[in-house]
């Protein structure tokens, strides 16, 4: 069995417009704290990611965050969070925030968000990690893109199964149970190969 001890949430550092956004992320906060799961985030105390993250606090849950020193001020980092790491980089810090994570989750966002996203939807693809991806469409907000990955498939860009890679939630309660059943089948899809390898050297 994997366990999901630390989820990483990518999301936007401002609020949106439609409040539902940031009920979400104070939800899947308190979900968190109440399943024992930490949370790794941004490091950012506005919008979405300040919401997620004092929503996580308040319910007793553990937030790392992790934010590039030029982004301290600009994010205004929550220095409330138990552990904040520092970085140089954007570079660094998405690669902390991986190191960090058993699962990914990407609320409603921006660019940011997306680029995050997409990196991790990647770097599964060509095999550098197993770890469960799920994109939490938020009112919709993310059909686009799910519509533009239909796209890209049909038209021969992404190779078939790549929609395996990754899990959608319309709700947040979704959330855990969804990604805790995709790690629970990698891990299990592992074993075998793990029981032959010391066999095989």
């Amino acid at each position: 069995m994997s366990a999901i001890r630390n989820v990483c949430v990518y999301c936007g550092s401002s609020a949106g417009d439609d409040a539902r956004f940031a009920d979400a992320a104070e939800e899947l906060g308190r979900t968190l704290a109440a399943e024992g799961v930490g949370l790794v985030y941004g490091g950012g105390g506005e919008g979405l990611m300040g919401r997620l993250a004092r929503a996580t606090l308040a319910a007793g849950g553990y937030v790392t965050g992790v934010i590039p020193s030029f982004l301290i001020r600009k994010e205004h980092a929550l220095t409330a969070a138990h552990e904040v790491l520092v970085v140089d980089s954007m570079h660094e810090r998405k690669q902390a925030m991986f190191d960090r994570a058993d699962a990914f989750v990407a609320l409603p966002g921006g660019v940011g968000t997306l680029e995050e996203l997409v990196e991790q939807l990647t770097w599964a693809q060509l095999n550098r990690h197993m770890k469960p991806i799920l994109i939490a469409d938020i009112g919709g907000f993310w059909r686009p893109l799910l519509a533009l990955f239909a796209h890209m498939r049909f038209e021969g860009f992404i190779r078939e199964g790549f929609d395996m890679r990754y899990l959608v939630a319309e709700r947040i309660e979704d959330v855990l149970p969804m990604l805790r059943a995709a790690a629970e089948r990698r891990a299990a899809e592992r074993e075998p190969q793990d029981a032959v390898a010391p066999r095989d050297m």
